[in-house]
């Protein structure tokens, strides 16, 4: 039995690295900070205030919405500061040549604007969908740029930082991590609106694509540029619903009476929520791990931990 037991967890991991209480644990980070969010709003006037500055309710309420999480940002950061066994989650944020760098965000926003362009130019020449020009507004494009990273950013350090970082360090098998944290991610968005079977699909897929990309490459900053590229396009650029929500302010706009379903398109849930996406994604994925065939993890921040703490038990034996 002891032998199991550390052929499956490595001797670092705590009590709250189990994948059920991680996984609570990363649920009540999010709310928290969310009800950080509320507090302030109600206190300030944030949501009023956007609506005021950009005079326009229906955008400024959106851009509220996205803003909204910039409390998961607060108590992440107040989670790993505080508790001594978190603080090298510290090192996922930070500048790193080969790591979190200039290249690696250039290249999540071309994989994000990539892969989010293709499946809704295969749907307009499919006929499922048409778009036409709607306004360029610098400032409210530019505003939702910055909200959407907020937003985007947010369920990054929740789920591919804090989250998959504890089941890294509770479990050997990287494969814990990486999964684990995509069904999470994926089952935080089972309210939105429009959900459904190949919505659920893509959204475990872009989990694991995000945390593929942090186990081989080491960067969180590519995983949170990917993810808000793939939402600022489908959202702001193109006026498509993103996980169920349109956009009131955008650069083009979908002529929703002529829209249906279709391989790259659904009514309900948008680009995201097709059989097409879920091929485009599954292509990608496949094509990072071909890339990165016969290679370990980039990075392991708690094989120190591991070390101190396998010989510390072997002092106590």
């Amino acid at each position: 039995m002891q032998k199991i037991k550390e052929f499956i967890y490595r001797p670092c991991g705590k009590i709250t690295d189990f994948v059920i209480i991680a996984a609570i644990l990363s649920y009540l980070l999010a709310l928290l900070g969310q009800a950080i969010s509320e507090i302030v709003n109600s206190v300030c006037g944030t949501e009023e205030f956007l609506i005021s500055l950009f005079k326009d309710p229906d955008a400024g309420r959106l851009m509220f919405f996205y803003l909204y999480f910039w409390g998961i940002w607060l108590v992440f950061f107040l989670v790993i500061s505080v508790f001594k066994n978190n603080r090298p989650m510290w090192k996922c944020l930070a500048f790193r040549k080969g790591g979190n760098s200039i290249p690696a965000l250039a290249a999540g926003l071309l994989l994000g604007f990539g892969t989010n362009t293709f499946c809704i130019l295969m749907s307009i020449l499919f006929g499922d969908i048409k778009l036409y020009f709607n306004r360029f507004d610098p400032a409210m494009f530019f505003a939702f740029l910055f909200v959407v990273l907020i937003q985007s950013g947010a369920e990054e350090i929740c789920d591919r930082c804090y989250l998959y970082q504890k089941l890294r360090r509770r479990y050997r098998h990287p494969a814990v991590a990486i999964l684990g944290n995509a069904l999470i991610f994926m089952s935080m968005h089972l309210a939105n609106p429009g959900i459904d079977m190949l919505a659920i699909v893509d959204l475990i897929l872009t989990g694991v694509i995000f945390s593929l990309l942090v186990y081989y490459y080491d960067s969180l900053w590519g995983a949170i540029m990917f993810h808000t590229s793939w939402n600022f396009t489908q959202n702001i650029l193109f006026g498509l619903p993103n996980s169920g929500v349109v956009s009131e302010y955008s650069l083009f706009r979908l002529d929703a009476a002529s829209a249906r379903n279709g391989f790259f398109y659904t009514v309900d849930f948008g680009v995201e929520g097709s059989l097409g996406a879920i091929v485009v994604l599954a292509v990608l994925m496949i094509a990072i791990l071909l890339l990165n065939r016969g290679r370990g993890e980039r990075r392991d921040l708690w094989k120190q931990m591991e070390m101190e703490s396998a010989e510390e038990a072997g002092l106590n034996l």
